[in-house]
């Protein structure tokens, strides 16, 4: 189950990455620190290397000098809870041609897990909610390899079908979290209702990361004959010339992402787009890498 919804070479790819609610680091909210070998957030103190220690942690520098083993110790934070908000409406399933096995929701799910991954690695509480208009879907905040595996099997009987909700409907999504929670949210964000989601979740004092999902084609519009477009969430169909609409569609394309991107960033909701035929670690760097720590 984990090789599939991780790739061996993707979960070595997420080792330089580390969870961190910077809003709640900034606020000081819940911060009980307390020595942890590994996962921990600021450096401590060395002491003497044992037995069954990672050897990442060791000081090698320090080892150069002295001959002797030494682990660097770290002071974390307490457990962070992280949730994981996947959009689960009929757009979700789209796929490219070139790729008609790999859509919007596998990737989401794919990310959701490696999210989940970071989580299970330092410790943290990790929930999720999927979000569409026949219901939400709720796996409730915990943590350790048992509730991974809860996760595991709810992503993978979680398909794409139906519209996004509107607002009455996520009342449950932001109710379940916290302030200072950690809240990522999967989506193509072409439901205005998501994106208020997010403001909604931020203005309450959620850390909030929206990843957009977006597909190859969308990026290039490689049409260049007639073709059928169809809205998968309402059925509408619009035929058209490929040709004639791309450039229209590419520049009124580049306008709605840079309107998302200006209203997330208004929100103060940190932000990450994935495209279908991307490395799937590209979005999980920009907002989790080391050089985001700051």
């Amino acid at each position: 189950m984990a090789a599939e919804l991780i790739p061996p070479a993707l979960r070595s790819r997420l080792q330089p990455l580390q969870l961190l609610a910077k809003r709640t680091r900034a606020m000081g909210l819940g911060l009980h620190p307390s020595h942890s070998r590994g996962a921990g957030l600021e450096f401590s103190q060395y002491r003497a290397y044992e037995p069954g220690d990672d050897l990442r942690q060791v000081d090698w520098k320090l080892y150069a000098r002295s001959d002797r083993f030494f682990v660097r110790e770290a002071e974390r934070e307490s457990p962070l809870t992280v949730w994981l908000l996947v959009d689960a409406s009929a757009s979700m399933a789209q796929v490219d041609q070139a790729r008609p096995q790999w859509s919007r929701l596998d990737a989401g799910k794919t990310l959701a897990a490696c999210i989940a991954e970071l989580a299970l690695r330092q410790g943290d509480r990790f929930g999720m909610i999927a979000l569409r208009d026949d219901g939400l879907q709720l796996l409730p905040a915990g943590s350790g390899a048992r509730h991974r595996n809860r996760l595991w099997l709810a992503l993978h009987a979680l398909t794409a079908h139906g519209r996004f909700p509107q607002s009455p409907a996520l009342t449950p999504a932001w109710e379940r979290t916290a302030a200072g929670e950690l809240v990522v949210i999967f989506s193509d964000c072409f439901d205005d209702a998501m994106v208020a989601l997010a403001e909604r979740l931020a203005a309450a004092r959620r850390e909030v990361i929206v990843v957009q999902l977006l597909t190859a084609e969308e990026r290039d519009f490689p049409y260049h004959h007639g073709h059928r477009f169809r809205d998968p969430e309402t059925g509408e169909e619009r035929p058209g010339d490929g040709k004639a609409m791309r450039i229209e569609f590419l520049q009124r394309f580049t306008q709605a992402l840079q309107a998302l991107d200006a209203r997330l960033d208004a929100a103060g909701i940190a932000h990450a787009r994935y495209v279908l035929d991307e490395p799937l670690e590209r979005p999980l760097q920009h907002v989790f890498g080391r050089h985001n720590k700051a």
